[in-house]
């Protein structure tokens, strides 16, 4: 058969213009509009000159080839238009999972976003006077019933029947943000005494040193990696200190020869020195966490019962929450906050107050359940193997073995780093894949499934699997 030079075949593909006026392709263009499809045709004829260059046709070849051109464009209007950021199945046990948009939201604040982000809101309107009013109102309402509540009511677990401090609450856009808040507010141009073990970084390269610097507050650092005394924080006190700041370390633990002073003690010595103290707690936790078995995590009411000034926390991680950066406290000093002029530069949207407060009301109501992360917290080691078990059994393909292990989830999200919660794993192995190559398979499922790999083998932890889900994981390995 006599072969076409790749002049001749080049020769055979049509213009951008000649393709898109097939008849498949104008009805493509009054739905999607000239400039994708344009722009779609380019890139497939692109991809044939390439295939011509390589060699890869002849004129028989080519001419099928070119047959399927029209539906080829179409086929890549379709890739191109799919969104980049999509729904994905967390099978890896991690609950606040930073890369897989940590708290996924409740259905309340999904439909509450809904509703009041489709139109107009009163997200600065005070409907009752007709006034302007302030963003704050939708959420500091809630705050204050679940932090100024009485000890014994604000959450369930939390001793003591004195009435807590009078506390509000400002949001910013992230908890670096709200560091950043505190530290510029309270100490522009003067010393932050910080406890060298606590000069933290986590992940995306936040580091403490760097926040102060960036809020033109002075670090002063006292004691070392190990070991931090009260006496070394009260020593360091100056003229120029206006801040003590207390660091949780999130995603790591010290032990050993190791001291720090209690929060109680730190309380007493800003009290005695006239000197407010923040507390940076990063995960932040309004829920009981001491019912789910993790006891060194502190809470938010703890640090506020405790006397703190002011307490910085995340509203994606342990509250459950969209991405949000929260700063509660004494009123005066979230006054001064709210003042800042750097706070109309970090504070958030319509939609992430509009998912907070519904965040929020799920805690007044105390309807825990109701909260993905906190649902997922709670789950028993039971309960997940029976979904395992019913997985299990639908999977029946003689080149698929699956076995029910036991294993741990952990909370993620730079809380409770040494914490785990008993589980039990799907472990899947395949006779025609590797477990990577396997475990790349099911992310090319939809929709895309995120798995581990341990001992040669894929682990899936439903606790982090929303129930609905679990049909679409069986399916994804009877289609391998």
């Amino acid at each position: 058969m006599k072969v076409d030079s790749k002049s001749d075949l080049y020769r055979k593909l049509p213009s951008v213009d000649e393709l898109i006026r097939e008849a498949p392709l104008s009805q493509l263009i009054a739905r999607e509009g000239p400039v994708v499809v344009t722009a779609a045709a380019r890139t497939v004829l692109s991809r044939f000159r390439d295939s011509i260059a390589g060699g890869e046709f002849d004129e028989e070849s080519i001419v099928h080839a070119l047959s399927g051109l029209a539906a080829n464009v179409v086929e890549e209007v379709r890739q191109a238009s799919k969104y980049s950021l999509r729904l994905v199945i967390n099978a890896t046990g991690v609950i606040l999972h930073t890369n897989l948009g940590r708290s996924p939201l409740t259905s309340g604040a999904l439909e509450h976003i809904r509703n009041t982000a489709g139109g107009y809101s009163n997200l600065e309107f005070d409907i009752e006077s007709g006034e302007r009013g302030k963003r704050d109102v939708h959420v500091d309402r809630l705050f204050r019933k679940i932090l100024n509540a009485r000890v014994g009511t604000a959450a369930p677990g939390c001793p003591g029947e004195q009435s807590s401090p009078e506390v509000s609450t400002i949001v910013v856009n992230n908890n670096a943000a709200a560091v950043l808040l505190a530290l510029n507010t309270f100490a522009e141009g003067a010393e932050v005494i910080v406890s060298r073990g606590e000069l933290v970084e986590i992940g995306g390269s936040f580091r403490i040193p760097d926040v102060m610097a960036k809020s033109h507050a002075i670090l002063r650092e006292v004691g070392t990696t190990n070991r931090t005394a009260l006496s070394d924080y009260e020593s360091a006190i100056n003229s120029n200190t206006k801040l003590l700041l207390r660091v949780h370390r999130s995603n790591f633990e010290i032990t050993g020869f190791t001291q720090r002073p209690q929060l109680e003690e730190l309380v007493n010595l800003a009290r005695r020195r006239n000197i407010p103290l923040v507390e940076d707690l990063g995960s932040g936790s309004l829920f009981d966490l001491h019912s789910i078995g993790l006891r060194d995590e502190p809470g938010v009411l703890d640090s506020i019962h405790a006397g703190v000034d002011v307490v910085t926390y995340s509203g994606d991680k342990l509250l459950g929450g969209p991405q949000a950066g929260l700063l509660s406290g004494s009123r005066d000093l979230i006054s001064k906050m709210r003042a800042n002029s750097l706070f109309r530069a970090l504070r958030v949207d319509k939609l992430t107050y509009a998912a907070l407060e519904a965040t929020l009301q799920a805690y007044v109501k105390q309807d825990y359940d109701s909260i993905p992360a906190l649902r997922m917290m709670r789950l028993s080691k039971d309960e997940i193997r029976v979904r395992a078990e019913k997985i299990a059994g639908k999977v029946r393909s003689p080149q698929i073995s699956v076995d029910l292990i036991d294993g741990d989830s952990v909370i993620g999200g730079g809380a409770a780093p040494s914490a785990v919660l008993p589980t039990c794993l799907l472990a899947v192995a395949s006779s025609d894949f590797s477990a990577d190559e396997l475990a790349a398979r099911l992310r090319k499922s939809d929709p895309p499934i995120i798995s581990r790999v341990q001992e040669d083998r894929v682990v899936l932890d439903l606790r982090t699997v929303f129930h609905e889900q679990d049909d679409s994981i069986a399916n994804a390995f009877m289609n391998l």
